[in-house]
């Protein structure tokens, strides 16, 4: 997905061109593309029997969709479980703390203004 946000759009041979050796193997890209083509995040453009892709969500989307799931999956859903965790566990410093207390209060305001 990165490859094809920076690009916008690429065949699988320029899409592999981007990868530090040892490159994967072409079938390997092609296959995480048909994934994720399947999922929604990627369509194509067909020549013939050659396929150029793009990507179709925008990497801001795929994010809140993995951190969605990230979420769910790992802190039973819950937001405060994962800060806290994160809080305790993997040492943020109180000035990250402060700076994340700062952007959930803009959400926060944010979510208030549009009731």
């Amino acid at each position: 997905m990165q490859v094809l946000w920076k690009k916008r759009k690429g065949f699988v041979k320029e899409i592999l061109d981007h990868f530090d050796e040892p490159k994967p193997a072409y079938n390997t890209v092609s296959t995480i593309i048909r994934i994720l083509q399947d999922k929604g995040f990627v369509d194509h453009k067909a020549y013939g029997r050659t396929h150029e892709y793009f990507p179709v969500v925008t990497k801001e989307e795929y994010s809140k969709m993995h951190l969605s799931t990230f979420v769910k999956d790992y802190f039973s859903n819950s937001f405060e479980k994962m800060v806290s965790f994160f809080a305790k566990e993997k040492g943020i410093s109180i000035k990250e703390m402060g700076e994340i207390m700062k952007i959930m209060e803009k959400e926060l305001e944010h979510q208030q203004e549009k009731k």
